[in-house]
């Protein structure tokens, strides 16, 4: 690929994604997801809390699900369970998930899409990870009985299903593409609950697609140029 089709490929791709970013970034800096740095902010302090001897177990019984649950009690902790870093993996890999999609996501899509999204995304993975305990391990799409104790929280599954969701709200199909790749390249390195449960929020999402698609086209905002107030123009 030349130079210029390379730069045409990504004006196509990312352009409209760019601009919109570019903009809201520029006209309000921090203020332009407030959502996602209160985001962060209750991760690290779920975080904090949980390491401490007092703080564990409080912690759990608020944003800890697991698929031994009783439904009901899954269904109330998932919100929260979004913001409870897991407890095998290092805490800053979901800050920085957080900030950087939840935070893309909630400048193009808005704050209340971002965590609909979301959690349509987080409720997809866990209620897979009952069916897959129910199909048993010989299934193709069954999971080990060791599964039903892991704790399922984090934010990845939301992080995936928001990355797809922004690339096909923006029309970065190529970028959608590779997100959904990766994500099937991991199961099939690593298979374990979370690498099915990101397909399941994957899944899920190309669902809200095709019923929004069905409903009509959905046009990307387009980038923000300068604004110009009536009777006055722009240049020399």
């Amino acid at each position: 690929m030349n130079t210029g089709a390379a730069a045409r490929f990504a004006r196509r791709e990312w352009g409209p994604l760019y601009g919109t970013l570019k903009d809201a970034l520029v006209r309000r800096r921090w203020r332009a997801a407030p959502m996602t740095l209160g985001a962060v902010a209750l991760t690290s302090v779920f975080q904090i809390v949980q390491n401490q001897p007092w703080g564990f177990q409080p912690v759990q019984n608020l944003g800890s699900v697991k698929a031994t649950d009783p439904l009901w009690l899954a269904l109330l902790r998932t919100p929260l369970s979004l913001f409870v870093p897991a407890l095998d993996l290092p805490v800053w890999g979901a800050l920085a998930q957080i900030l950087l999609v939840f935070g893309i996501a909630e400048i193009c899509i808005g704050w209340w899409r971002t965590l609909l999204i979301g959690y349509v995304a987080t409720l997809a993975g866990t209620t897979y990870a009952r069916i897959g305990l129910a199909l048993g391990q010989d299934h193709p799409l069954g999971l080990p009985d060791s599964d039903r104790l892991v704790n399922d929280t984090g934010p990845s599954a939301a992080v995936v299903g928001l990355a797809v969701y922004v690339c096909w709200r923006y029309r970065a199909y190529v970028t959608g593409a590779l997100v959904i790749a990766v994500m099937i390249i991991e199961v099939l390195v690593k298979n374990n609950l979370a690498g099915k449960e990101h397909l399941a929020a994957i899944a899920a999402v190309l669902a809200v697609c095709a019923v929004r698609t069905a409903w009509g086209p959905s046009r990307p905002p387009a980038p923000a140029g300068p604004r110009l107030h009536p009777g006055r123009r722009t240049g020399g």
